[in-house]
C-alpha cells in the first residue's frame, strides 16, 4: 500500500475535525509550499502540538473512529486493562485536560456490563476528597460508555515503585496516611473501595496520593467464587482470597485496610508481602495469606512504629485487624509524628509475638520538653472537616494531636496502652449519645477517672449537664458548640494546667 502524501494526510485530518483550515493554511504558509514529505509533516504537526503521536498513528493506519467521545478530543492513550481503556483527552471548546476511562467495545453491548461500569461511575461521582479522583460525568449512549474523571499528572503507585524501588518510612506513612483518608471519607458515604492495589494508587506530581475505582462494593455484590474466572471483572480475585482465608463475607470493608497494609508493607520493604502472579488458584489459595513473612522478618531495619501498624493492618485475623480506616488513620497520624521526631529504632525481636508485633506506647516525654510541648490530646469527632480543623489548630498550639471517629476506640486505646494522650476532648456534634456515654465512661474508669475530659455538645446543655452532674469535676467540663478553637484550648490549657501534678508523673513513669 502505497504511503500517505502530506495533502491527503492533512485531508483526513481535516475530515475527522482533528485540524481546521485556519490551522493547515498556517502549517502549509509555514512550508511555503504544499507538496513537502509526510515526515516534515508529521513533525511541524507534533512541534506545534496541533496533533499527538496517537492521533497521527491511527490516521496513517487509516482508523477513523476512537478520536472523539461526547464533546472531548482524545490526546493518547494512558492505560488499558481488560475492562476499559483510560485516555488523556482535552475539552473541544474550553480546551479542560480530563481522563477518560471508556468501556471496551466487546462489552459495551452487554447489558450487565455497562450496568456495571456505570454504576461504578455513579457511585465515584459521590465522592469528593483531596485523595480520591473525582468523577465529574458519566456518559452512556448507544454503544458509547465512559467516565470523565480529573486528570492526575504522575504515576500509578507500582511504576512509582518500580523508579524509586523502596519509599523511606516518613515518606510511605504519608502516603498511607492518604489512602487511609480517602478510604474514610469512602466509608463515610457508604462505599468501600474493594481493589486497592497498586494500580490504582495514582501519586501526583506533588507526592500525594490518589485513589481511583471506588464503587466495586455496590456492584460486584453478585459475584461468586466459582463465577471469578468467567467474569471480566475479575479485580476482587485478591479479596475472595483474603476472605475465604479469613472465614468472613465477600464485602467486609475490612479487606480494603488489609490491602491498604499490603501496599504500606510494599512501599516500605520494596516488594510485596503476598506472593504476585496471575495465577488464580495460587491467588485463590489460603497459604498466600498465612505464609506471609512479618515485616520485621522481611527487614529487621523498619522502624517499630510503622511496623505495628502494618502488622495489625494485616492482621489474618479480622477481628485484630483494625476495624475501620479511621482506627487506622488514627494510628498512621500517629506514627507519622513519632517518625518526625526521629523515632525510627526497629523492634526488638522481645516485642514479636507468633510473628506479629505488639502495639507500642507513647514515647516518654523528655525531661527538657516544655510544658506545652509535652501535652497530646485525642479528639474524639466523626465530621472529617472538623478534623482537620482540630488537627491543624491544635499542632500549630504545639500540642501532638490524635483524632478518632470512634468513642468506644478512644476508650480502648486507655486499656491498651499507657497514657496514649494527656487529655481527651469528646464532641458530641455528630456522635450524639455515643459521645455522651464515652464521656460518662471515660469519668468513672479506673485508668481515666483522672485525666481532664472536655465533652463538646451543641445547643442549651443545662439538661446534659444535669443528667451528667455526678460525671462532671474540675477537670472534666461540658462546654457548648459552636465554640472557636482559641477558647478551646484555653480551657484544655487550663485544665491541664491543674491537673500537672498527676499527669507528670504518669508520663515520667512510662517506658
Amino acid at each position: 500500500m502505497p504511503e500517505l502524501t502530506s495533502e491527503q494526510l492533512a485531508q483526513r485530518a481535516l475530515d475527522l475535525n482533528l485540524l481546521d483550515d485556519r490551522q493547515l493554511q498556517e502549517v502549509w504558509s509555514g512550508f511555503g509550499r504544499r507538496n513537502v514529505p509526510v515526515q516534515e509533516f508529521i513533525q511541524v504537526l507534533l512541534r506545534r502540538e496541533l496533533m499527538t503521536n496517537f492521533q497521527l498513528e491511527r490516521l496513517l493506519k487509516g482508523e477513523r473512529a476512537g478520536f472523539f467521545y461526547g464533546d472531548y478530543k482524545v490526546l493518547y492513550l494512558v492505560a488499558g486493562g481488560t475492562f476499559a481503556r483510560v485516555y488523556r483527552a482535552a475539552h473541544k471548546e474550553t480546551g479542560v485536560v480530563r481522563a477518560l476511562k471508556v468501556l471496551r467495545k466487546r462489552y459495551s453491548d452487554d447489558p450487565q456490563q455497562t450496568e456495571h461500569f456505570c454504576r461504578e461511575g455513579m457511585v465515584g461521582m459521590t465522592l469528593r476528597h483531596p485523595n480520591i479522583v473525582p468523577i465529574f460525568e458519566v456518559y452512556s449512549k448507544g454503544l458509547t460508555h465512559f467516565l470523565v474523571m480529573e486528570f492526575v499528572e504522575g504515576h500509578n503507585l507500582r511504576e512509582f515503585l518500580r523508579i524509586r524501588k523502596r519509599i523511606a518510612p516518613a515518606e510511605a506513612t504519608r502516603l498511607a496516611l492518604d489512602m487511609a483518608a480517602a478510604l474514610k471519607h469512602a466509608l463515610d458515604h457508604g462505599v468501600c473501595h474493594r481493589d486497592m492495589k497498586l494500580t490504582n494508587v495514582l501519586i501526583s506530581s506533588r507526592g500525594q496520593a490518589k485513589l481511583v475505582d471506588f464503587g466495586l462494593a455496590s456492584t460486584d455484590a453478585n459475584l461468586t467464587d466459582e463465577s471469578l474466572g468467567e467474569r471480566i471483572n475479575a479485580r476482587t480475585i485478591d479479596y475472595a482470597g483474603l476472605e475465604r482465608a479469613t472465614g468472613v463475607r465477600k464485602d467486609d470493608l475490612r479487606s480494603d485496610i488489609y490491602f491498604l497494609g499490603v501496599m504500606y508493607y510494599h512501599m516500605l520493604v520494596g516488594r510485596s508481602p503476598l506472593v504476585e502472579t496471575r495465577d488464580r488458584i495460587t491467588r485463590l489459595s489460603r497459604s498466600r495469606y498465612t505464609d506471609v513473612v512479618p515485616i520485621h522478618q522481611a527487614d529487621p531495619t523498619v522502624p517499630r512504629v510503622v511496623a505495628a501498624v502494618v502488622n495489625k493492618a494485616m492482621h489474618l485475623d479480622p477481628e485484630r485487624r483494625y476495624q475501620t480506616p479511621g482506627e487506622l488513620l488514627t494510628d498512621l497520624h500517629d506514627a507519622y509524628e513519632r517518625l518526625s521526631r526521629g523515632e525510627h529504632e526497629a523492634a526488638s525481636p522481645a516485642e514479636f509475638e507468633s510473628g506479629v508485633p505488639t502495639g507500642w506506647a507513647p514515647a516518654p516525654v523528655p525531661a527538657a520538653a516544655s510544658s506545652r510541648s509535652a501535652r497530646s490530646v485525642m479528639f474524639v469527632e466523626s465530621n472529617p472537616r472538623f478534623q482537620d480543623l482540630l488537627r491543624s489548630a491544635f499542632k500549630k498550639a504545639g500540642y501532638r494531636v490524635l483524632v478518632t471517629s470512634d468513642p468506644q476506640r478512644a476508650l480502648a486505646r486507655f486499656e491498651e496502652e499507657k497514657l496514649p494522650a494527656a487529655a481527651v476532648v469528646f464532641s458530641a456534634s455528630q456522635l450524639g449519645e455515643s459521645a455522651v456515654e464515652a464521656f460518662r465512661a471515660f469519668a468513672t474508669g479506673e485508668r481515666t477517672r483522672e485525666l481532664p475530659a472536655i465533652l463538646l455538645a451543641e445547643g442549651d446543655t443545662k439538661q446534659l449537664a444535669s443528667r451528667l452532674q455526678a460525671e462532671l469535676a474540675a477537670h472534666r467540663q461540658l462546654l457548648s458548640m459552636p465554640i472557636k478553637t482559641t477558647h478551646l484550648q484555653q480551657a484544655l490549657d487550663k485544665l491541664l494546667e491543674q491537673t500537672a501534678h498527676a499527669a507528670v508523673p504518669q508520663q515520667e513513669g512510662q517506658g
